[in-house]
This record gives structure tokens, C-alpha cells and sequence, in this order.
């Protein structure tokens, strides 16, 4: 389904984001090749859910621009998904909020009514297509919204806290989920408090704090030798500010 050229590399470039008259995100910078999961780690209110809206699209910054293999155009935005840390489930079915997303996308309705089958079944919930979505659990919720951005057939797709409010088994799972798509070739991009889960994922970090990045680094330097103090803190478990 990617007959079209790519997407990537994506570059954040001096994103900037203000409100209530405080800088929530100072001059951030990276660049996103293909392939690979990204992690963006850092102390509650360090930017990184916000960095992961911005680049999504969801927030314009008040400097800077995320740039879409060398271009600020928007016509790229099908080909990028969001999960969200609470999913955003409409009342109706588990199969049905799955052909309302593709609906959105402009996918023709016989291409979608097949894909949402492929999708539900591709992770495990063909057994819940019928099930309202909202009556399901978080960890199922959460597997759906996976498997709804992956129908969307997305080159980048970005993740906040997914597994955060799962038990062990729920959050099992979905890592299950991530490192099959990570395998097919998705560039995932996922914020997280969970320094383990951070290393059995990831394999490269994106350290951020007060709204500043901080360190960019592979998973294994990052975690075994980190730059600056702040990150040495993090790692070792110290309270950051």
C-alpha cells in the first residue's frame, strides 16, 4: 500500500511552543530517518508529548517547522498516525472505528471494509469487531487504536505513554504489537515513562527537559554513558528539574 514515494527523512527544526506566557518548547531539533523505534524520555512536563503533536501535526509551534522529506507540506499527513496514552474511541464497534478512521483518509469503502478485516484479525481482535469499542478494557483499547492506525497503512507512526495505564500483561502485548510493526518496516516514534520498556524497544533516544532536547543518542549509549548531568540524573533514578 506504499506505492508512493516516502515521507522521511522528517526534520524537526527549531520547534518552538508557548502558552499562558511560558515556553513549554525551546529551538528542539532532530531529524527522523526510516525505520527504527525513537523514544522520547524525559521528567513529567519536559515536552515530550508535546513534541510528538507537533510533529503530527495536531499543534502548529510558534517557530520553527517539521519538514517532510524537505518539504513543509501538509500532503504527507495521511501518511502519518497517532496513538494516544487514552484512546479516542467513538461509540460504536471495534470494526467500526476502524472504517470511520479509514473513511477519513479518503480510502475507497470496498478497500476499507477489507483492510479493517485484515487489521482486526492481523492483531488478534476479529473476535471484537462487533464489541462497542468504549465497553472494551484499556489494554484493548489500546490494541484496537494499534490496530486502527495500522489499517491507515501509516510510514510514521507516533505513540504517547501506550502502555501506561496497562497492567504487565496488557502492556505484554502491546509491545508485542510494536516490535512486529517495527519489524514491517513502521518508523515508530513513542514517548515513555518506562525505562525499561525504553530499552527492550528502542534503539535510539531523544532526552528532553524544562522543553529543551538534551540528548540524542543510541538506546545503549544513552542508558551506559550519558553526556550530561541531567541525563545522568534521569538514568540513576535522581529527581530532574
Amino acid at each position: 500500500m506504499r506505492d508512493t514515494p516516502s515521507i522521511l527523512p522528517m526534520s524537526a527544526e527549531a520547534l518552538s511552543f508557548a502558552a499562558g506566557g511560558k515556553t513549554l518548547l525551546d529551538s528542539v531539533s532532530f531529524s527522523l530517518p526510516r525505520g527504527g523505534l525513537t523514544a522520547l524520555v524525559g521528567p513529567n512536563g519536559s515536552g515530550k508529548s508535546l513534541t510528538l503533536r507537533l510533529c503530527h501535526g495536531l499543534l502548529t509551534p510558534a517557530s520553527g517547522r517539521v519538514a517532510w522529506a524537505g518539504s513543509s507540506s501538509a500532503a504527507g499527513w495521511k501518511r502519518h498516525a497517532m496513538v494516544f496514552q487514552k484512546p479516542v474511541m467513538l461509540r460504536r464497534s471495534a470494526r467500526a472505528n476502524i472504517l470511520h478512521a479509514l473513511a477519513a483518509i479518503g480510502m475507497e469503502r470496498t478497500v476499507r471494509e477489507s483492510r479493517a478485516e485484515i487489521a482486526l484479525e492481523r492483531f488478534g481482535m476479529g473476535a471484537f469487531a462487533a464489541r462497542p469499542a468504549r465497553l472494551m478494557s484499556g489494554g484493548e483499547q489500546q490494541r484496537l487504536a494499534i490496530a486502527r492506525a495500522w489499517a491507515m497503512a501509516p510510514e510514521v507512526l507516533f505513540l504517547d505513554e501506550p502502555t501506561s495505564q496497562l497492567d504487565p500483561g496488557a502492556t505484554r502485548q502491546i509491545e508485542e504489537m510494536l516490535a512486529t510493526l517495527k519489524a514491517e518496516g513502521v518508523t515508530l516514534v513513542m514517548a515513555s515513562h518506562d525505562m525499561g520498556q525504553v530499552r527492550r524497544l528502542a534503539d535510539r533516544v531523544l532526552f528532553l527537559n524544562r522543553g529543551r532536547l538534551i540528548e540524542d543518542s543510541p538506546t545503549r549509549t544513552f542508558f551506559d554513558a550519558p553526556a550530561s548531568s541531567d541525563a545522568r540524573a534521569f538514568v540513576s533514578g535522581d529527581l530532574v528539574w
